[in-house]
C-alpha cells in the first residue's frame, strides 16, 4: 500500500495510506500546495465537498486547514476502508464519508458547499455528466476546483479564474460567471 502525505494545516506532513483502487492518482502535494495558496490556507467555517474522493486527499487537505465539514464521495469498496481509516487515524470527526456514485449525490443532495474539488478518473467523462448538477451544490459566490487530463476553459457558468498544469494534471480554480 502506497501512501500520501497531508501537506498543510493541523495534520501537516501526516502519512495517509492509499488503496490500491483502479485509477486512483493522488493530487500531487506541488498541485495541492498551490490549490491551497490560491484558496488561502485557512478554509475556517468552509463547508467542503470532494466529489470524486479516491484518496480523499483533497478533502482531508481542506479539514486539515479549518474546513467545518467535508463530504467524501466515492464507490470504490477499497477506496472507501481507506478513506474510513484515514479519517479515525486523524480523529476527523468533520468528515463525512459516503459510500455512492458522484453523480447521483450531485443531482440527489439537499445540501449546498462552499468549495467542490471535482477530481474524477481520467477519460470517462465524469465532468461532462456532473456538470449540470454543479450549479445546485456549490453556494453562490462558492468556488469549483477541477483537475483534468486536458485544459477546462468553462462549465456552463464556471469560469478559469486560476490554472496550472504539473505533467499530465491540468488544474483550474473556478468560478461562477454571474458572481
Amino acid at each position: 500500500m502506497s501512501r500520501v502525505r497531508i501537506v498543510g494545516g493541523q495534520w501537516r506532513s501526516r502519512l495517509l495510506d492509499v488503496a490500491q483502487a483502479q485509477g486512483l492518482r493522488p493530487t500531487p502535494d506541488r498541485v495541492r500546495e498551490t490549490v491551497f495558496n490560491w484558496l488561502g490556507q485557512d478554509l475556517d467555517g468552509q463547508h467542503c465537498l470532494d466529489l470524486f474522493a479516491g484518496t480523499g486527499i483533497l478533502g482531508f487537505e481542506a479539514a486539515s486547514r479549518g474546513a467545518a465539514g467535508v463530504v467524501l464521495v466515492e464507490r470504490d469498496a477499497r477506496a472507501l476502508d481507506a478513506l474510513h481509516k484515514s479519517a479515525k487515524t486523524l480523529q476527523a470527526s468533520q468528515v463525512e464519508i459516503v459510500r455512492g456514485d458522484a453523480v447521483r449525490f450531485a443531482q440527489t443532495t439537499p445540501r449546498r458547499f462552499d468549495g467542490v474539488f471535482l477530481d474524477p478518473p481520467y477519460k470517462q467523462g465524469w465532468i461532462e455528466r456532473v456538470a449540470p448538477w454543479l450549479d445546485r451544490i456549490v453556494q453562490p459566490g462558492g468556488w469549483l476546483y477541477v483537475e483534468a487530463e486536458a485544459p477546462v476553459t468553462s462549465l456552463g457558468k464556471w469560469h478559469v479564474v486560476r490554472q496550472g498544469h504539473a505533467g499530465q494534471v491540468h488544474f483550474h480554480l473556478m468560478r461562477g460567471s454571474d458572481e
